[in-house]
Formats: C-alpha cells, structure tokens, sequence
C-alpha cells in the first residue's frame, strides 16, 4: 500500500512540476497574491493548479512522441516514465483541483504545442538530443518553482504536497542527466552516430 501510495504522490509532484514550469515560460511575472481577496491563495493557487495539469498533459504528449521517434532505449524508456507518471498525476491533479473547486484546461498551451511540432520535425540522434535537452530545462525549472511554493505557498495542502515531490523531482533531474550523458558520450566515439 505504502508503495502505490508513493508512486501516486510521485506522479502527482511530476505533473504539478511540469505545469508549474509550463507556467512560469508563459508569465512574464508571477502572480500577485496581494490582489486576491483571502491575501492571494485563490488566485495564485488556482494559477499553479491550471499550469501544473497544462503541463502534465505536454509531458504525456512529448513522451509518447520520444517513445516513438527516438532511436535509442535510454531515451525510450525515459520516456516512458514520463508517459506513465504524467497520465497518473493528472488523474491525481484533477481530484485536487475538484477539491479546491478550480476548473482545469483540457490539453497543453498553444506553446506546449509548437514545442512539440518542433520535435516531431526532428529525427534520429537530433531528436534525442532535443527531447532530452527539454528534460533537463524543465527539471530544473521545476525544482526552482517548487522550492519557491514550498518556502512561500499560500494553500497549506499544496505547500506541503511541494514539499513532499522535491526529492523525486531531484531524482528525475538525475535520471535525465545521466541519459544525456550517456547519449553525448556515444556521439562522441568512435563508432558513434555524430562521428566527424
């Protein structure tokens, strides 16, 4: 039980990430708590609620795509992970947001999109490289954004579920590193595909 229970918060911290980092590309600012009339929680939360889903569904998206362009099995199965992780968590993300009463979009941000039909131009070791160069801005974007909810959150269940997702996050930046990793030492080599 305790297993599923942790693979259900880690799904839910992964699309909440993504979105999150969906949603800082797409504001040029944050939102201002103090125009809110509870001190900002609604609206602000609402905010990270909606962009937390729009990005957990570009996730969804993107993964299923690298799952069936990309060339190489690292990148395949990291994929995956994220095809599975993000589908869950959206299913998690939509019970909380029915919690909190916030409706949620229904599929990624018109710039989610054109990421995407950028990537699915892009084939081979190029597409890896791309897709994968996306994982670790992302990832990064993400911790950034849940520390900053977890230290200033106003919503005390979404504060602590911030708090709880950032060491699966970490380990999520980890996993993407060492695919990229691994991918630029086999361009590198030898017998690697972008030998010069």
């Amino acid at each position: 039980m305790r297993t599923i229970s942790r693979r259900c918060a880690f799904g839910a911290a992964i699309a909440l990430a993504f979105g999150l980092a969906a949603f800082a590309q797409e504001s040029n600012a944050p939102p201002s708590r103090a125009n809110a009339p509870d001190g900002g929680s609604a609206t602000s939360d609402q905010t990270f609620l909606k962009g937390a889903v729009e990005g957990g569904l570009a996730e969804v998206e993107l993964g299923q795509l690298a799952v069936e362009k990309s060339s190489n099995e690292d990148v395949k199965s990291f994929a995956q992970h994220m095809v599975e992780d993000h589908g869950k968590a959206n299913e998690d993300l939509k019970q909380l947001a029915s919690q909190k009463g916030v409706s949620l979009p229904s599929e990624p941000s018109a710039k989610q999109k054109a990421n995407k039909e950028r990537l699915s131009k892009l084939s081979g070791d190029e597409f890896d490289r791309a897709y994968m160069s996306d994982m670790l801005k992302d990832h990064r974007t993400h911790i950034a954004a849940f520390e900053q909810e977890s230290d200033s959150g106003m919503d005390s269940d979404i504060k602590k579920f911030a708090s709880q997702a950032l060491p699966t996050l970490r380990e999520h930046l980890k996993q993407a590193e060492s695919v990229t990793g691994k991918i630029e030492q086999a361009s590198n080599t030898p017998e690697g595909p972008a030998q010069r």
